[in-house]
This record gives structure tokens, sequence and C-alpha cells, in this order.
């Protein structure tokens, strides 16, 4: 009897700490220049389409590539339109394929897609951490979240980071995770850090190596 109960206790254990299946969908992006309250905005567009993202945990959109000028986004030409969703809604995430999204005074036509499988990567970089703590606060907040999912690693804060617009003001700092072993790095990549995750904040992408660090 205790050895069964043992073996449920690990069991739920387990099962709570499995994240759910992820992945990437990468579109082309015709497209130049957004504002830089963008994420609100691209969100918007996007689950005018694909509205099931809304009922689905741990969705996100990670950041567009581009360069800050003034208080616009210059978009470069490699720059994609990433979602990250559950292995299963795949499929789905066709339908945006052909869809023009108003972005502000802004259109981005979206292209073809790819899926892009999660990988494991000892080092992970979150662009932006959604967070209204400074930095010691946050730093120790983060680690105890960590510690809850019963992630051992190494972390560097990066710059502070701010998104302001008419809808929302969003603010936080870039973070680096580093010295994962292959299942926290993809469980952080399933899961992400923190909130905003719709406008892309806490979604964790691999990083170049970091060695040396204490």
């Amino acid at each position: 009897m205790m050895a069964n109960t043992l073996l449920g206790k690990l069991f739920g254990k387990a099962s709570q700490t499995r994240a759910q299946e992820m992945t990437d969908i990468v579109f082309d992006l015709e497209g130049s220049l957004v504002p830089h309250d963008y994420p609100f905005a691209l969100w918007t567009e996007i689950v005018r389409t694909l509205e099931w993202l809304k009922e689905e945990q741990n969705v996100g959109i990670l950041p567009l590539r581009g360069s800050a000028s003034g208080e616009s986004t210059l978009l470069s030409k490699r720059s994609k339109l990433i979602l990250r969703v559950p292995s299963a809604r795949a499929a789905q995430t066709g339908r945006l394929t052909g869809q023009q999204l108003k972005i502000g005074d802004s259109l981005l036509v979206v292209g073809k897609s790819r899926e892009r499988a999660l990988l494991p990567a000892t080092t992970l970089h979150s662009n932006m951490v959604e967070s209204n703590l400074g930095e010691v606060e946050f730093i120790a907040d983060t680690q105890k979240k960590l510690h809850k999912m019963n992630i051992s690693c190494n972390l560097i804060c990066d710059k502070y980071r701010k998104i302001s617009g008419a809808q929302a003001e969003l603010t936080g700092f870039g973070l680096v995770l580093h010295d994962l072993n292959p299942e926290a790095s993809l469980q952080i990549q399933r899961t992400g850090l923190g909130g905003a995750r719709h406008y892309g904040c806490g979604i964790f992408v691999p990083f170049k190596a970091i060695s040396g660090l204490e």
C-alpha cells in the first residue's frame, strides 16, 4: 500500500512538471516598419484569424527582429513572424498565410510557414521577462520560480525594457539562463517565465554558449 502511494505521488509530481509539447511556426513576413508598441496590435490582428490562440496556455509570439528608430522598429529583411503554439495545433496555424495584418499605420503580409521543433540548448535568452520589480527583486523572484519548477541553472539579468502604448504598458528585463540540462531547457521553452506571452514576453530561444561564468 505504501509503495503504491509513493508511486502515485511520484507519478503525480512528474505529470505536474511535464510541460505541454510546444513548437514554433515560422512565417515569412513582408513589411518594413512597425510602431514600437506593435506587440499589442500584432496579437489582436493574429487572433482575428486564429481565435483559438486565446484558449491555449503558454502560446506566444516571438519578438520581431528589427532595430529601434525613434518611436518605430525597422524590420530586417530576414524578419519572420514566429508563433509558439501547442504541437497539436501546428497545422491550424496555416490559415494565417496570406493574411494582411494592420499594425498602426503599417501593413504586414504573412507568407508561407514551416514548423521548427524546440531543441534543447544549454543557454537560453528571453528578450524581456515581464515584471514590475526592480532588478535585485526580479532576480530573486526568478530564482524562486525556477526552484519551484525544479530547474537548476545560472542566470544573467539583461537590460531593463519597457513597451508603452495606448493599450497598456509592459516592463521587465531581458534574461539569460545558462548551464541548463536538456530536460530543463525544453521545459523553459515550453512554459516560459512571467506573463504577457502574447506580447513576446518570457519566451526563450537558444543563445550563444556562455562559459567561465560564476
